[in-house]
């Protein structure tokens, strides 16, 4: 099976390999095992029962990127909070010393995205950049969604990194800088050592805060199922085929790819299986026929307990 090389909504992966020290023991990691290693294609949720996404109940960025550093065998210096004001000058001394990883930010703050500089809107959609520097008024970016070298004042980057309307963090002006390699492991060895946490998040850990109504899981799909069969409504569509599916399949083809190369293939195929699955989401759900688009979910819906069985066998 081919793997998947192309554009995607990998934001805080992409983000992470930007931020890594260039004097790194051997490769820099990719931002595929990035995404394998924050634990993000081990379930399925439906968070607060109507929102549709391709990650674990309870899962989140910030933990996924926290679980991707340690298992990387890097460290870092993870600050938030205060007021704008010291934000940015925490923000111009980190600069000063090498590239910051930023977010969540509110994508819609961020006005040099196309559509956004005349009506721009704090709708919630999370995002990750690089900060390169905080210079004046002035803060330089790379923005893995196509931007490299954005420039914002510093206001409104300030706007967009206060995150207020981000659900899944109540921390504003979040970071992580100083990037240090702590251990030296090969990407097998990282993803075995993923490998415990995969299983608990297919398991549907119960030790996280999620919005109320929330279920995960095959639980999950088949509910989606049954609201794609009785027409799913235009916001949950546009989530779904704008980036949900999107993500989806890809977080799950690169996984299916690494846990490979560490030697479980049978789980690998699994995943594969997912992957496949996952991708066929998208022209039903653009077409608008529910039927099939429920066909498919429901398929999709036993693989996770499949996948949980043949990862805790090791």
């Amino acid at each position: 099976m081919t793997d998947y090389t192309g554009s995607g909504p990998y934001c805080y992966a992409n983000s992470l390999v930007m931020s890594l020290p260039d004097a790194v023991a051997g490769p820099a990691p990719s931002p595929a095992l990035v995404e394998t290693l924050t634990g993000s294609p081990f379930g399925v949720q439906l968070l607060g029962g109507t929102v549709p996404l391709f990650d674990p109940y309870g899962w989140d960025p910030e933990i996924g990127l926290d679980d991707a550093v340690a298992l990387l065998g890097f460290r870092c210096d993870r600050t938030s909070g205060g007021s704008a004001d010291e934000a940015m000058a925490r923000l111009r001394t980190a600069c000063a010393r090498g590239p910051v990883l930023v977010g969540p930010v509110d994508m819609g703050l961020l006005l040099y995205h196309p559509g956004t500089p005349w009506s721009p809107s704090a709708g919630g959609n999370d995002h990750y950049v690089v900060a390169l520097a905080a210079d004046g008024d002035t803060v330089l970016l790379h923005d893995p969604h196509g931007h490299p070298y954005a420039t914002l004042p510093a206001g409104e980057f300030l706007a967009s990194w206060r995150a207020e309307a981000v659900e899944y963090t109540a921390e504003p002006y979040v970071m992580r800088a100083g990037f240090e390699r702590v251990r030296t492991v090969t990407a097998e060895e990282a993803v075995r050592a993923a490998l415990p946490g995969a299983v608990a998040w297919l398991a549907v850990r119960t030790d996280l805060p999620v919005p109320p109504g929330t279920v995960g899981g095959a639980e999950a799909l088949e509910r989606l199922a049954d609201r794609a069969a009785a027409g799913l409504d235009a916001g949950v569509r546009e989530l779904l085929a704008d980036f949900a599916v999107r993500v989806g399949a890809r977080r799950l083809a690169d996984a299916s790819a690494y846990v490979r190369r560490a030697g479980l293939d049978r789980a690998a195929a699994v995943l594969q299986e997912q992957a496949r699955l996952v991708g066929a989401v998208q022209y039903p759900l653009v077409r608008g026929d529910g039927a099939a688009l429920a066909a498919v979910l429901r398929r999709l819906a036993p693989t996770y307990g499949r996948l949980r069985e043949v990862l805790a066998a090791g």
